[in-house]
């Protein structure tokens, strides 16, 4: 669970930000702050209408504070471009459908590193990359439609991947995805981060949580109320059941082995359980 990017420093942050949608009183957000830094992996946690997706709209200028300042790279949303914002910040929809329009993958990929006015041969590189990232090179020339969930998801990836932002957000990367198509995806933005991009993922499958995710950022009612680093913010019982959050299963599961056995009650993933399991049976054949 240790990030091995080293953090040089903030590459978002939102300072004391509310926002309102345009003709509502209602406080979607409610005076946010929150600093994240270059190389992170960070899970936006909470239920829904929580605040979890406007606050990460606002990192990329599709919304603009209320109130409050948002900075990405240093620079106020309010008044950097959604062009410049871009090419810092890109956003991956929950429904891929909602982002997907072009006529051929390869042409849904060459859509925003073209927008942002590289040359005929960077586009094809940067496609190729990304297609290559994603392991689609040989459906480049396929109608994007005909394609299956899982593969419209990484093809979402991809196009966001070809503009090479240093900041990374998607929502729900594994809703509608199976075991196998969610870790192709959680893997692949494990090597992105790997690499020294951020990550900002928002979910509501704790156990992709607790596998992924160093920090965790959790909210309610358009604040946010517990941030650090995972494992010590998903032993924090009181917020999750306020957040209507639950544990990962392989936590729950490891709560209810006798405590005679002195089984740790905070393992995360299914890889902490096994070795903590296997410590535990060694230390009975010594005795």
């Amino acid at each position: 669970m240790t990030n091995t990017v080293a953090n040089t420093g903030p590459i978002i942050e939102a300072r004391d930000v509310s926002y309102q949608y345009e003709g509502s009183t209602t406080t979607v957000l409610d005076h946010v702050d929150l600093t994240i830094g270059r190389g992170e992996f960070i899970a936006l946690v909470g239920q829904n209408g929580a605040g979890k997706t406007t606050l990460a709209k606002t990192f990329n200028g599709l919304f603009k504070p209320t109130n409050g300042d948002l900075l990405v790279d240093g620079e106020n949303t309010r008044t950097a471009g959604l062009a410049r914002l871009a090419r810092i910040v890109g956003y991956v929809y929950q429904n891929p459908d909602h982002q997907i329009f072009a006529k051929s993958v390869r042409e849904e990929v060459a859509f925003g590193p073209r927008n942002l006015g590289l040359s005929a041969a960077q586009v094809t590189d940067a496609v190729n990359r990304a297609l290559e990232l994603v392991e689609m090179q040989h459906e480049a020339d396929s109608y994007p439609f005909v394609l299956g969930r899982g593969q419209r998801q990484k093809l979402a990836v991809a196009s966001v991947i070809a503009m090479d932002p240093p900041v990374m957000v998607v929502d729900e990367p594994t809703t509608g995805l199976d075991l196998r198509g969610a870790r192709n995806i959680m893997n692949l933005l494990r090597q992105w981060n790997e690499s020294g991009r951020t990550i900002v993922i928002i979910t509501h499958d704790m156990d992709i949580v607790a596998e992924y995710a160093h920090r965790t950022v959790v909210m309610t009612r358009g604040k946010v109320v517990a941030d650090g680093d995972t494992r010590k913010v998903l032993s924090n019982e009181a917020v999750l059941t306020d957040a209507q959050l639950t544990l990962p299963r392989i936590t729950r599961i490891a709560q209810l082995i006798d405590p005679r056995h002195k089984f740790p009650t905070d393992v995360l993933t299914v890889q902490e359980f096994r070795a903590a399991l296997a410590e535990r049976l060694a230390a009975n054949r010594r005795v």
